[in-house]
């Protein structure tokens, strides 16, 4: 009965809250205790087992402890004090996780910053971090050299390998540091408040910002996901995610090693090797993020499909249309997907599973969560305001931007950015009351009856076109449900003489693929100011390492055949997709062709 399988629903919701608030309910902002404290008595208990394997290395938690403390000792002969950062850029390995760690027994603060970068954004997220050092490994080492240039400020590169030039040998030098814990007087005067971390938001829009991680943030990610998933000593976590980005290097970890657990960690992604290597190593859950999941789907299917112990994926991102198939195809028992942003203070967990839902805050637990829908006026770009200058909220069903009161809780702290003119940029005032204070988290999202919460698009992605509000993201997902489409990125283009955005795809296609199909899926499944205008077939969508599309080229590119190579097309009301040859795009240009 309806009524049944609705309280079966609730009861599991309710556990897993109560699991994890439990869990987190005593970090306090001026606690003493940090996120190297809680760290180093999971050392305590689990010092034997083993804690983390990566390319046929395991070491255990008392193994991983020593090399942490070799980082803290080394930081200490650097004279380098509470507060003064230190940059890591490297890939996945060990030493990675156990660097920070060991930095934060002595207060210092690591930078996380994304391996894949290179030249001026590269040059750009050292310099805002404030280092004055760098710790690097042969394969970073070259685009740290070809960035240190536009550095106003000497940065010392500190390498995992042979030295070379002015670079100083952080391999030798962690050989002459103590393995034993650095005395705790050295943090005597710091709280949760303090700064452990920088990690930086992803930069698909413009440059990454640096977000503030305090202790007490990190502390929420690792015991809200050693909670939530319901992680024990025996659990071995596959961890594919770049431990740069918090899902991965947090939340990740977290879950494994507050609980005892193992970490099975990969230096990249690979979906043509995933399920082999879960299969091989024991893996009983898996982290992801994004279209992680969808690479998978898209693998041709193979033996390790089902033969795999993986009992629990959890992350964030998961796309409705992938999830059914997931569970299905690879017999994956629960998946836990979250809602959360680096910076953000808006948090949520779908803890019984409702497909495509990032998760659930129930009326009847309405004042227990600082979150809120509020209206939002895609012409203004800013939340709607009515006549007593109050932001309205959205009702059942109705797309709103999320939002999160300020100071509600100390898990509402809102710590922002270094930079703090950005950070003021995502405070809103006199939201819901005179005086409020609440984080623009920039997500379009719905809510159901049932209190479930749906990511509808992001701000910026979100377009206007013939005067409705055009999602990036839902139109993707019925595109991807064309035949013979594997991945679909949408956008916005400007278009001579037309008020708004014109809708643009670029899809990575399969040999079955046919545009004379895609126009039918196009003009059956979305209504017409949602069908794409354009259309481009690109050999592949490029990420960021966290798996987000990264537009800004495409958008610049618009759809002028001078700058791409690759079929191009248009839609004509009556004929479907058309190619664009130079002729055509002159008459786009000129507004002889009618759109």
């Amino acid at each position: 009965m309806r009524w049944q399988a609705r309280l079966k629903r609730d009861w599991r919701y309710l556990r897993g809250l109560n699991r994890t608030l439990k869990r987190v309910k005593s970090i306090a902002p001026d606690s003493p205790n940090l996120i190297c404290d809680d760290l180093q008595a999971a050392v305590e208990t689990y010092r034997n087992s083993p804690a983390m394997t990566f390319e046929g290395r395991t070491v255990t938690y008392g193994e991983l402890d020593a090399i942490a403390n070799r980082y803290a000792h080394w930081a200490k002969g650097l004279n380098l004090r509470r507060g003064q950062v230190v940059a890591l850029l490297m890939p996945n390995r060990i030493e990675y996780f156990a660097c920070w760690y060991g930095l934060s027994k002595v207060g210092v603060v690591t930078a996380l910053i994304n391996n894949n970068l290179t030249g001026h954004p590269l040059a750009h997220c050292l310099a805002i971090s404030g280092a004055s050092h760098c710790i690097v490994d042969p394969e970073t080492s070259p685009a740290f050299e070809a960035a240190r240039a536009e550095l106003e400020r000497p940065i010392q590169q500190w390498i995992l390998g042979s030295a070379h030039g002015d670079q100083r040998d952080l391999a030798q030098a962690l050989k002459s540091c103590s393995q034993l814990p650095p005395d705790r007087i050295v943090r005597e005067d710091m709280t949760a408040r303090d700064t452990a971390l920088l990690i930086y938001t992803s930069g698909t829009t413009g440059m990454p910002k640096a977000a503030r991680i305090t202790h007490l943030r990190a502390q929420l990610y690792m015991r809200g996901f050693a909670a939530a998933t319901g992680a024990t000593s025996k659990d071995r976590i596959y961890v594919t995610l770049p431990l740069y980005h918090a899902t991965g290097g947090l939340c990740g970890l977290g879950a494994a090693f507050l609980n005892g657990g193992s970490v099975v960690l990969r230096q990249r992604f690979s979906a043509s090797h995933f399920w082999e290597e879960a299969t091989a190593e024991g893996c009983t859950m898996f982290v992801y993020i994004g279209e992680l999941c969808r690479y998978l789907v898209n693998q041709d299917p193979g033996e390790d499909d089902t033969r795999h112990k993986i009992r629990l994926a959890f992350g964030n991102g998961l796309s409705g249309d992938v999830w059914g198939e997931m569970k299905r195809r690879f017999r994956i028992g629960d998946i836990l997907e979250f809602y959360g942003s680096t910076e953000g203070n808006v948090s949520m967990f779908n803890f019984d599973g409702k497909e495509g839902s990032i998760g659930r805050a129930p009326k009847w637990l309405r004042k227990r969560f600082n979150v809120r829908l509020v209206q939002y006026d895609a012409d203004t770009g800013e939340p709607a305001r009515g006549a007593d200058g109050l932001c309205i909220e959205a009702g059942v069903g109705q797309v709103g931007e999320c939002v999160g009161e300020i100071g509600a809780h100390a898990r509402a702290d809102f710590t922002g950015y270094v930079d703090k003119a950005a950070s003021e940029k995502k405070v809103l005032e006199n939201v819901l009351a005179r005086g409020d204070r609440w984080f623009a988290t920039g997500d379009l999202m719905r809510q159901d009856a049932d209190g479930y919460f749906y990511f509808v698009d992001r701000v910026g992605d979100t377009f206007r076109w013939k005067g409705e509000n055009v999602s990036t993201t839902e139109v993707a997902l019925q595109l991807q449900g064309a035949p013979g489409v594997r991945e679909a990125s949408v956008y916005g283009v400007a278009v001579p003489e037309a008020n708004g955005r014109a809708g643009m795809a670029g899809l990575v296609v399969g040999p079955e693929f046919d545009i004379a199909k895609l126009a039918e899926h196009v003009r059956r499944e979305l209504p017409p100011y949602a069908q794409p205008v354009f259309i481009r077939v690109l050999p592949q969508i490029d990420v960021t390492g966290t798996f987000k599309p990264r537009k800004l080229d495409l958008v610049a590119e618009g759809y002028d055949p001078a700058k791409i190579t690759g079929p191009l097309y248009y839609r004509d009301e009556a004929k479907g997709y058309l190619k664009i040859t130079k002729a055509v795009f002159e008459k786009l240009q000129a507004g002889g062709v009618k759109l």
